[in-house]
């Protein structure tokens, strides 16, 4: 019984770490005009490629008199701001999707997501494993990395379903459906190449995903619950 534990132990330590998603973040709004084609080809996208973790993140700028999108978020405004940053760039627009934190391109342009999201595959090296279990209080642990690394832990809560009637703006007179709407972000802290685990409660959101994410926008670890 003993050998049978060392090992066990032993293959828990040598096995390679899963593969993980490519994090496909979508910058859209309700009140664009140009973002329901955006919306389309991400869920399809998505439908057939299980390897996709799909985030839609709605900014804030285009809300007004006309229509407010409910589901918009300060914090996902800033984050496109961030990448236009990393970007050297102040320009921001809507459809806009990110791939694995690097590619920048008009959500709806299918050939340049599906070769994004092909490379980012291809250049994808081990991750750092990441988890997220769910319930009242969540759990959110990282595991050491086998070479130096940082990052900062991020906690999305999404909701995989919206169907909304928008009632004025571009859009107006339009129903619109949505996956995986981000309904809450939370930056956990940072990550310093070391297990960490985190106890929180349950933010907005049926489904959680965390991701790891250094400073240059490359992402090194993802899961969902």
């Amino acid at each position: 019984m003993r050998r049978l534990l060392l090992a066990a132990a032993f293959l828990a330590v040598a096995l390679p770490a899963a593969a993980r998603p490519v994090v496909v973040e979508l910058f859209t709004s309700e009140a664009c005009s140009s973002c329901p084609p955006a919306d389309d080809l991400l869920a399809s996208l998505q439908a057939r490629d299980p390897g996709i973790l799909l985030l839609s993140l709605h900014v804030t700028y285009w809300n007004g008199p006309a229509w407010t999108d409910r589901f918009a978020l300060t914090a996902a405004t800033e984050r496109q701001a961030w990448y236009a940053g990393l970007a050297h760039s102040q320009n921001v627009y809507t459809p806009e999707a990110v791939v694995d934190g690097g590619a920048q391109l008009v959500g709806s342009d299918r050939a340049g997501l599906t070769a994004a999201i092909a490379a980012a595959k291809a250049a994808a090296g081990a991750p750092v494993p990441v988890s997220v279990q769910g319930g009242a209080m969540i759990k959110v642990t990282v595991g050491a990395a086998s070479a130096e690394g940082s990052g900062d832990i991020w906690l999305f809560g999404y909701d995989p379903l919206h169907v909304t009637q928008v009632g004025g703006g571009e859009n107006g007179g339009a129903r619109l459906t949505e996956v995986n709407v981000v309904r809450s972000m939370a930056d956990l802290g940072t990550w310093l190449g070391g297990f960490q685990s985190f106890s929180i409660p349950r933010p907005a959101g049926t489904k959680l995903a965390v991701v790891l994410q250094a400073a240059n926008g490359a992402i090194e670890g993802a899961a969902t619950d």
